[in-house]
């Protein structure tokens, strides 16, 4: 019971945490071109959130922090088959909320957290639902995300490995309607990014835990413990890093797979420590603290984010810089009753979700971010000018 109440009492802060950061943020032209632009399942469950809560930051992001609560959820309940005592899997469960790739993914809206909860509620279903089921259920994953491609590449390589010829066709199948629906393109001169994809893991996961989860994965191919869940993220770790060596890869769709290693590499972890004699159990204990540490700064540094704009020489280097100024900006037009402009495509969208529309009578020109420069718009985050521009307006007549 008391464990109970520990779990709720988390998630409950961790999604007080991520509404207060909506307010922090604008909406970015990637979430845009998702809202504005082709048909998807995502778009669909942004749309309907919108039309529930409004035209706001809330409405746009809900469905990703509900995602998130919903994958955290799943993510605890399977970790009771990897990680015996309650108290390890609480701090399992901090470990995930905390982890960079988790927390982007409740806050921006893109594929992986909806790719991450589909995930976990696959791995959750596979040990409580029959086989048939199961089937049915895949059988909508192909309609909702491109990603699920490498899934079900990896499920066809498990059930083959295990003789389930059936089900491995069955894969396939649902792997060649994927790319037939949504596209699969490997196109391009061959470019290297493989250092840049590693790159990209650690930003993810922290440099430490990324190490871990690669070592857990080689660790469990040589002692045997092969599962469900190590065949899905290896394959795809696998075929992500090959595929860096011809072409930079959007690793929003790969990430997620990653992330259902963390019960593997906790258990490990555990296991290791629980088997050394006490002193020797110091090195583990000074994995975890500086992890955790690691893992607390860079939250609160996600979080205070704007106050990096006052040691930043260039404003547009922020890492946080295109999921900001569009909020204000529009409400700065507002207050002088211009409620359309003309500018630059990637402005001129996000915008539009501020109820701010195109038209030819007003011209927006982003200016060079200098304090000594006058402008009709400033845009300041922590004392620091960080976006400036002139409204020009023009008469067609």
């Amino acid at each position: 019971m008391r464990e109970r109440y520990i779990f709720f009492f988390i998630l409950g802060v961790d999604a007080f945490i991520l509404l207060f950061q909506m307010e922090q943020l604008s909406i970015s032209y990637s979430e845009a071109e998702i809202l504005y632009g082709k048909a998807s399942f995502l778009q669909f469950l942004v749309k309907l959130s919108l039309s529930f809560f409004g035209q706001n930051d809330f409405g746009l992001r809900f469905v990703m922090v509900l995602l998130q609560m919903l994958s955290a959820f799943l993510m605890y309940e399977i970790s009771k088959e990897y990680i015996a005592l309650p108290r390890n899997r609480i701090w399992f469960l901090v470990i995930f909320l905390l982890l960079p790739g988790a927390i982007s993914s409740a806050v921006i809206v893109n594929s992986a957290g909806l790719l991450l909860f589909f995930l976990l509620l696959f791995v959750y279903a596979e040990k409580r639902i029959k086989q048939r089921y199961l089937n049915v259920l895949l059988l909508f994953y192909p309609f909702i995300d491109v990603s699920f491609s490498y899934l079900f590449i990896a499920l066809s390589i498990y059930y083959f490995v295990h003789k389930k010829r059936g089900l491995s066709i069955y894969m396939v199948t649902l792997c060649l309607l994927t790319a037939f629906l949504h596209g699969f393109e490997i196109g391009g001169y061959p470019t290297g990014h493989f250092l840049d994809a590693i790159g990209v893991y650690s930003a993810i996961f922290t440099p430490i835990i990324f190490i871990y989860i690669f070592y857990t994965l080689y660790k469990r191919y040589f002692s045997h413990k092969r599962d469900l869940m190590w065949c899905i993220a290896t394959v795809v770790l696998l075929l992500s890093l090959l595929l860096s060596f011809r072409q930079s890869l959007p690793l929003e769709h790969f990430a997620p797979y990653l992330m259902l290693a963390l019960p593997l590499a906790a258990s490990s972890f555990i296991s290791s420590y629980r088997v050394r004699l006490k002193m020797y159990r110091i090195k583990y204990k000074i994995v975890f603290i500086f992890s955790l540490i690691f893992l607390i700064l860079n939250t609160l540094m996600v979080f205070f984010n704007k106050e990096l704009y006052r040691v930043i020489e260039k404003p547009s280097k922020h890492f946080a810089y295109d999921m900001q100024v569009a909020k204000e900006l529009s409400r700065n037009l507002q207050s002088k009753d211009i409620n359309c402009v003309k500018t630059d495509k990637q402005m001129q969208l996000r915008l539009r979700f501020y109820g701010i529309s195109k038209c030819n009578d007003v011209l927006l020109t982003k200016l060079e971010v200098r304090e000594t420069n006058s402008s009709d718009v400033t845009i300041r985050y922590s004392g620091r000018a960080v976006y400036r521009a002139n409204v020009t307006k023009i008469n067609n007549r």
